[in-house]
């Protein structure tokens, strides 16, 4: 019986046959078959070189040598046969297969017998490394997590909470989320839920736009500062992605398959993994085809062992049309609304974000138009949800002077204008010859060269004032580091650290900003501007709403 392959390896021996084919060798060779796994950075063998601390580029660098040596065919012509070398490979992946209790031959059988043959081209790659054959063995089996390759698409469903979610914890730790400014009471019931014994898993349920995703990024927060109870210390919060659990699911049955070695990878991790799905209700249904289960009726036996935390979002009208009509699934979820914020606490909520999309853009956000922001949006939006309808004002807005900073000022494209017509006017009487024309010319060079002065003022002018600009915003730059720094010492308990820059890094760089920021200000005639106000706020409502 022929072996069969996953898909990856399957893939790359194609590649590898129509590269060999390509150059016009006469063997299909290893380094053909390397070169093909290398060609695919989000493949299982890229993972492996990676979780081994392997040099992939050194690999490749090899190997370009080895296939540029390979002979060709005298005419160039036909097709290439497998070398002998490669056709003993496979045979010894497809006992190592049997051995290890798989189905289908894979990219790591493949990567274990080169391991152990050490031969070109893999020999100073290998021996580069000092890695053993038993390092490599236990790296495979920590990849793969007890799983076998039992499906063509064996390869896919390791690592999988790194493939089809987001850590939400590093990404707390990185400072890569927004600060989470209210919402207490809800993160403090979702909590509360998490750490009850049975019905532990909440829902939050509330319109779109009212944060609900917030509420889980604000526990990642509370997580990583360890302000939770001990119940949910050191734990992992991970936010599925759903399209990337989809897409590609060509085979029957393969988005179910990825979905069930995520709750293993959970399942195993013993309760240190907290799952967050957005738009849960969208697993009622998914997947589900001829013969296949909807991921609604994977879930519920995880969620009824309690081997998944889970934390759901979804909106009211969602809720009651899916999961209210699914009674079991209902019963493992405990409610949490989540409700619009009022006027004063969605202010309280842009005055924690102002900073993060004054550095983004580069530019300063008044108080006035955090007020605007809101109450204009509450008025005349009526067809979103505070906070997000208002963050989008500022974001709008706060996009529109950055556009206005980076593109010529008004001041200088009307100058520009001016000196062309006359350019164009001095272009016309240099043809005429009659003495009213010589003395207009004389008249029309003056005011041509002061045109130019003139212009020439505005754009210095302008160019120092981007300078300016530009020292100010990487000033804020080097300050949203240091508070990010402060609080990575404050976790760490580094309090001589956390001291010197909470009194005397940010004071003195805070300064020195509003220093820069004032002397910028004071400047007469100014051409940029780089204030967020009120009045802006209202033209983009203006504009929305038409």
């Amino acid at each position: 019986m022929s072996p069969q392959f996953t898909e990856q390896m399957g893939e790359a021996l194609n590649s590898a046959v129509s590269m060999a084919k390509e150059k016009g060798h006469t063997e299909v060779t290893e380094s053909h078959l390397l070169a093909a796994f290398l060609k695919n950075p989000e493949g299982y063998f890229v993972a492996l070189c990676h979780a081994l601390k392997l040099d992939v580029k050194a690999l490749g660098m090899v190997l370009e040598e080895k296939i540029r040596a390979l002979p060709t065919f005298a005419n160039g012509g036909s097709d290439p046969g497998v070398s002998q070398s490669l056709y003993r490979d496979i045979n010894d992946a497809n006992a190592l297969m049997q051995k290890w209790n798989d189905s289908y031959i894979s990219v790591d059988h493949f990567f274990y017998v080169l391991w152990e043959k050490g031969e070109d081209p893999f020999k100073s790659w290998k021996e580069k490394s000092g890695i053993s054959l038993k390092q490599v063995e236990k790296t495979i089996k920590e990849m793969r997590g007890g799983q076998t390759m039992d499906s063509p698409t064996g390869e896919e469903s390791l690592q999988s909470l790194d493939k089809y979610c987001k850590n939400l914890t590093t990404l707390a730790r990185q400072g890569k989320l927004d600060p989470v400014i209210g919402r207490d009471e809800e993160i403090r019931r979702t909590i509360q839920v998490l750490s009850r014994r049975t019905k532990n898993n909440p829902l939050l349920i509330g319109e779109p736009g009212v944060g609900k995703t917030a509420i889980a990024e604000g526990l990642a927060h509370r997580i990583i500062q360890e302000d939770v109870p001990d119940s949910l210390k050191g734990k992992e919060l991970f936010a599925l992605d759903m399209g990337s659990l989809i897409a590609g699911a060509k085979y029957r049955g393969e988005f179910e398959e990825r979905l069930k070695a995520i709750l293993k990878e959970i399942e195993k991790s013993e309760g240190q993994l907290l799952l967050f799905i957005d738009e849960v209700h969208t697993l009622v249904g998914a997947g589900a085809s001829e013969g296949a289960m909807d991921a609604a009726n994977l879930l519920k036996p995880a969620l009824a062992r309690g081997t998944l935390h889970c934390i759901g979002a979804t909106t009211l009208a969602e809720y009651q049309k899916y999961i209210e009509k699914d009674a079991a699934l209902e019963r493992r979820f405990q409610p949490v609304l989540v409700e619009e914020p009022s006027v004063e606490d969605a202010i309280t909520i842009l005055r924690g974000l102002k900073e993060k999309y004054e550095n983004y853009h580069g530019v300063r956000i008044t108080e006035d138009a955090l007020h605007a922001a809101v109450t204009l949006s509450y008025r005349y939006i009526t067809d979103r949800q505070l906070p997000d309808k208002a963050i989008d004002l500022i974001d709008e807005a706060a996009s529109m002077i950055r556009m206005q900073i980076g593109s010529r000022p008004l001041p200088i494209d009307t100058k520009e204008r001016a000196l062309s017509a006359l350019i164009v006017k001095q272009e016309a009487l240099k043809r005429e010859k009659s003495p009213t024309s010589q003395a207009e010319m004389k008249k029309l060079d003056h005011e041509i060269a002061t045109a130019k002065e003139e212009l020439g003022a505005l754009k210095e002018l302008w160019s120092q004032e981007k300078k300016a600009l530009e020292i100010v915003n990487e000033k804020k730059g080097q300050l949203e580091k240091l508070r990010f720094a402060e609080e990575e010492a404050d976790r760490k308990a580094d309090f001589n650290k956390v001291a010197e820059i909470r009194y005397s890094a940010i004071p003195a760089l805070e300064k020195e900003i509003s220093d820069a920021e004032a002397a910028l200000k004071g400047k007469e005639g100014r051409l940029l501007k780089e204030e967020v106000d009120e009045t802006l706020i209202a033209e983009i409502v203006a504009k929305w709403t038409g």
